[in-house]
């Protein structure tokens, strides 16, 4: 199967430089070709690609923006946001826009063939260990599920919908939902719950279609938001709060 590609980026350089290295693979074809987040959803709408390599600043709609439209217009697209730096401001921005990861703009070539492969077969591109650095360092700006903000009822609603998602969940979903919450790999959850990493598999595929999830990045947010995962380990007895 071929995986077709939507590169998105202001630069010309930097998407002639991603198309010539997509081109000369056996099994990717870049389709188009975008300078804004505009245009890139106009031609995910148009062109259904597999993948969108999306860049974060572009004119007009950033790549934020075009990222949340990109998965309504096209839901079968998958997203890898294209930053700066490992840690960009507005790499959790994307993540929970629908992006499937993110990727550093000098990664390697090898590394970005892998990365949109794994994205194209559903998988994230963000391991582990990234997806819990990325979530610590966020952790303030992801929502309490509190609902004791000043909107009319929004985050309650929303913390309702999400806790109603959860029920769905056997004891033991549950279970791997939080091992991936902490950021464990499948062999690593295995190894924990003394489990074949197999049934891991099993496990998160029926997780992610119980919460309606894109894959597993939305997981560990959810975890995150549902209160599954402290934002970081502590001694002592829980406060009840």
């Amino acid at each position: 199967m071929t995986i077709r590609i939507l590169i998105a980026d202001d630069e010309a350089l930097l998407r002639m430089a991603f198309s010539t290295v997509l081109e000369a693979q056996p099994d990717m074809a870049p389709v188009g070709e975008a300078a804004d987040g505009t245009q890139a959803v106009r031609l995910a709408r148009q062109l259904r690609p597999d993948v969108v390599l999306m860049d974060v600043r572009m004119p007009g709609t950033d790549g934020i923006e075009a990222t949340r439209q990109v998965v309504e217009v096209s839901p079968q697209s998958r997203v890898l946001i294209l930053t700066t730096f490992d840690l960009d401001e507005y790499a959790f921005a994307g993540l929970t826009a629908g992006a499937s990861g993110f990727l550093l703009k000098n990664t390697r070539p090898e590394e970005l063939l892998t990365a949109i492969r794994s994205v194209a077969a559903g998988d994230a591109v963000v391991s582990p260990r990234i997806t819990r650095r990325l979530l610590e360092h966020f952790r303030p700006h992801i929502p309490d599920g509190t609902g004791t903000g000043t909107g009319p009822g929004t985050d309650h609603d929303e913390r309702l919908s999400r806790l109603s998602r959860l029920g769905r969940l056997s004891a033991r979903e549950r279970e791997v939902l939080v091992q991936v919450g902490r950021g464990l790999s499948n062999t690593e959850i295995a190894a924990t719950l003394y489990l074949a990493e197999a049934t891991v598999k099993s496990h998160l595929g029926r997780i992610l279609q119980k919460l309606e999830l894109r894959d597993r990045i939305q997981a560990v947010i959810f975890a995150y938001e549902c209160r599954l995962i402290q934002a970081a380990p502590h001694r002592g007895r829980p406060t009840g709060h």
